[in-house]
C-alpha cells in the first residue's frame, strides 16, 4: 500500500531540528555559547535536590509555574464542533534567555487542551506548516479508518486535512500526535502533541475546576546541547532502549510547582514521552486514589503509592493534600532492557537493574503541588462508574501477535522489531478483523525488552496477565498495555462498525523508535 497525500478529506489522493543535565529552571542559563559543562553542573543540582532535600525546603523561585494549556472549545458549524489547528516550528522557552528549535499545535510546543463532549460530532482542519510530510493521530479514539490519521492520512506541507467523525468515547483524557511512517518519533520529541478531554453531562463528585484542583499533567524528558537545542539524532543504543532524556518536563516547563487549593487535587497524567517507563510516586510517601485509566473512569477508586505508566499510557489520580504541605511528583524510570538482565517477571515492574548499553534507572522530579488556604479532608465516592463485564467467553475468536526483536543487520538497518515475524510494510495488510465483534488478542512478548503495545480504534479490557487477573487499577478501559519480557498478555477487543477493507489501522509498540523500527502491523475492519 503506497503513502500518499490526502486531499482535504483525508482520503488517499497523498531535518533534524546532541545531550545534557537539567537546568535549574530559575537560575540563568546564558547565551547559546553557555559550555555544555556550566549546563551539566546546573543540571545536576537539580537533579540531586528534590532527593536529598525534604520536599518544601527548596525555595519557590527555583520553579517555574505550571503551564496550563488554554482551553480550546472550538467554535459550532452547523451543529458541529470544529477546531482549527495549525502544526507548526517555532521557538520555545525551555531556560531563561534560550530559544529551543521545536513544533507545536497553534502553540510553540505541544499546544492547547481540546475540550469535547461524548456523542457530538467533531471536526478537525489540521493545517500542516512545518514543511514536510506529517500526519495527526487521535489517540484512543474510535473513529472511521479515513479520520484516523495514521501513516496513510500523510498531510502535505502548507495542506489542511479536515476528519469529521462522532466522539464515541468516555469522558476521560486522550490525546493527539505526529504518527508519519519513520518520522513519528521524531515529530514527538520535537513537540507534535496536543492534549484532548471528553466530558459528559453527569459524573461522580470530583474535583474538576480545571487549572486550579483538576490540573494536565504531560510528562516528558527531553536531552539538550550545549545552546539549549534538543535535535533528534537517535544512536544505536537510542534505537534499542528508545530515546529518552534527563531533563523532566511538565507541560514544557522544567520541574515546575502549581499552588494549588489545600484538599484533593485531581492530577490528569499523560505518560508522553518517546519511550520512558515512569514508576511514580509522592516524595513523601503520601497514597493518593487512581480513578481513571487510558479510557476513563475506573468502578471505583484504587488506593496506591505508586504507578507504573509506560510511553502513551494515562492516568488520573486524586491526592489528599488537605495537610497543607507541599509534595512533589517524583519518578524512577524502568529500564527498558530489564529483560536483557533476566527479566523482572510478574509483581516486579518497579524493580530497578541497569540494562546493557550504559542504560539504567533514572530519577525525576516532576512536579511540586503547594497547598494553599485552610483544607480539610474529604472523601471520594466509593463508586464511580459502571463497566460492561469482560471475560472470555464473550470472545468469538483468539489473534496472536508475538513482539519480536531482531539482532544484526536489520537492527543496524533500523528494521530491527517485528510482530509476527514481519517489520511494518506499508504495502501489507497484516490482520482482517470482523468489526463490531469481540475477540481476544493474545500479546506475546519474545523480545528481551518492555513494550506498551498500542491498539488504534479501540479501547479494550485487560482479560489477564501471564495467566492471571489484572490489578484492580487496570481493570478499566485501555488503549496501551504494558507487555514484560516473556509475558503474555490477553486484551479483550472489540472495534466500532466502521468497516474499510482498504484503509488500514495500526497497531505498534509505543515506543516510538521501537514504532519507527518495524515495530507495527496494520488491520482492516471488514
Amino acid at each position: 500500500m503506497k503513502q500518499t497525500p490526502h486531499d482535504h478529506t483525508g482520503r488517499p489522493a497523498e531535518r533534524r531540528p546532541a545531550p545534557v543535565g537539567n537546568a535549574l529552571p530559575g537560575a540563568r542559563i546564558g547565551p547559546a555559547t553557555t559550555s555544555r559543562r556550566d549546563l551539566l553542573a546546573a543540571g545536576a543540582a537539580l537533579l540531586a535536590a528534590p532527593f536529598v532535600l525534604h520536599s518544601g525546603r527548596a525555595a519557590a523561585a527555583e520553579r517555574p509555574a505550571l503551564p496550563i494549556p488554554p482551553l480550546d472549545n472550538g467554535h459550532i458549524e452547523g451543529g458541529v464542533r470544529v477546531f482549527d489547528l495549525e502544526v507548526r516550528r517555532g521557538t520555545h522557552g525551555f531556560f531563561p534567555g534560550i530559544g529551543t528549535r521545536t513544533i507545536g499545535i497553534n502553540a510553540d510546543y505541544l499546544g492547547p487542551m481540546l475540550r469535547m463532549k461524548r456523542g457530538e460530532t467533531v471536526r478537525f482542519n489540521v493545517t500542516n506548516r512545518i514543511g514536510e510530510n506529517m500526519t495527526l493521530h487521535w489517540h484512543g479514539f474510535e473513529l472511521p479508518a479515513w479520520c484516523d490519521g495514521g501513516p496513510h492520512q500523510v498531510i502535505a506541507p502548507n495542506a489542511t486535512w479536515r476528519p469529521e467523525f462522532e466522539v464515541l468515547q468516555r469522558a476521560g483524557s486522550y490525546w493527539a500526535h505526529g504518527h508519519q511512517l519513520h518520522k513519528t518519533a521524531e515529530h514527538v520529541w520535537a513537540g507534535m502533541a496536543v492534549l484532548m478531554r471528553v466530558e459528559e453531562e453527569d459524573g461522580p463528585e470530583l474535583p474538576s475546576e480545571y487549572g486550579v484542583d483538576d490540573l494536565p499533567v504531560a510528562l516528558q524528558e527531553r536531552r539538550f546541547t550545549a545552546s539549549g537545542q534538543m535535535p533528534y539524532n537517535p544512536s544505536m543504543p537510542d534505537v534499542m532502549m528508545g530515546m529518552a532524556g534527563d531533563v523532566p518536563l511538565v507541560n514544557g516547563a522544567i520541574s515546575p510547582r502549581a499552588e494549588v487549593p489545600a484538599g484533593l487535587v485531581r492530577l490528569r497524567i499523560w505518560n508522553a514521552s518517546n519511550a520512558s517507563v515512569y514508576r511514580l510516586a509522592f516524595d513523601d510517601g503520601r497514597p493518593f486514589a487512581m480513578v481513571a485509566s487510558d479510557g476513563g473512569l475506573l468502578e471505583e477508586p484504587v488506593t496506591m503509592r505508586s504507578l507504573v505508566l509506560a510511553s502513551a499510557e494515562r492516568a488520573e489520580i486524586v491526592v489528599d493534600l488537605s495537610d497543607g504541605a507541599p509534595v512533589r511528583l517524583v519518578a524512577d524510570t524502568i529500564p527498558i532492557a530489564v529483560g536483557m538482565m533476566g527479566g523482572m517477571g510478574r509483581g516486579m515492574m518497579g524493580g530497578m537493574m541497569g540494562g546493557p548499553m550504559g542504560e539504567s534507572a533514572r530519577r525525576f522530579d516532576f512536579l511540586e503541588l503547594v497547598p494553599r488556604g485552610r483544607g480539610r479532608a474529604t472523601a471520594l465516592p466509593s463508586r464511580l462508574a459502571s463497566l460492561p463485564p469482560a471475560t472470555r467467553d464473550m470472545a468469538r475468536s483468539v489473534r496472536p501477535f508475538e513482539l519480536q526483536m531482531r539482532m544484526g543487520p536489520a537492527m543496524m538497518m533500523g528494521r530491527g522489531f517485528a510482530i509476527n515475524g514481519r517489520s511494518m510494510d506499508p504495502r501489507v495488510i497484516d490482520e482482517r478483523v470482523p468489526a463490531a465483534t469481540a475477540e481476544i488478542w493474545r500479546i506475546t512478548n519474545a523480545s528481551p525488552m518492555m513494550h506498551p503495545f498500542h491498539i488504534h480504534d479501540t479501547q479494550f479490557r485487560i482479560l489477564s496477565r501471564g495467566g492471571r487477573p489484572p490489578a484492580a487499577h487496570e481493570r478499566g478501559f485501555k488503549d496501551t498495555v504494558l507487555v514484560m519480557p516473556g509475558e503474555p498478555v490477553e486484551v479483550l477487543v472489540t472495534f466500532p462498525d466502521y468497516r474499510d477493507p482498504e484503509l488500514p489501522y495500526m497497531y505498534h509498540c509505543h515506543i516510538l523508535e521501537h514504532e519507527d523500527a518495524g515495530m507495527m502491523g496494520q488491520f482492516v475492519t471488514v
